[in-house]
């Protein structure tokens, strides 16, 4: 799992091999600060795919809980649509009788 961007990795790092000159840098120093970046990267490495498995587990989260929130709405509506034809049911009914009462 590459991340987008990064053109090297821990190995590289370590095998990069640099010429010297007659002013050429310490060599040991320039190995120990490699150690060190090559440590760095792995921690990252690490770090950036645990994420990514975080994020990948938070959509899938996300998406049940979506879908969880859209299913008690059908039941709603389907209520609602009961009590609404229950109402009309009742006006047809009472309305009836109330109009039979009054002649």
């Amino acid at each position: 799992m590459g991340v987008k961007g990064v053109r090297l990795n821990g190995k590289e790092i370590l095998e990069k091999e640099f010429k010297t000159g007659m002013r050429g840098y310490n060599q040991e120093e320039v190995d120990e600060f490699l150690d060190i970046i090559i440590q760095d990267y792995d921690v990252f490495q690490q770090e950036i795919a645990r994420l990514q498995q975080e994020v990948e587990k938070l959509k899938k989260n996300t998406t049940e809980q979506t879908t969880r929130l859209r299913s008690p709405q059908q039941p709603a509506q389907v209520n609602y649509d009961i009590l609404k034809r229950l109402s009309n049911l009742e006006k047809a009914v009472f309305g009836k009788k109330f109009a039979d009462s009054e002649s």
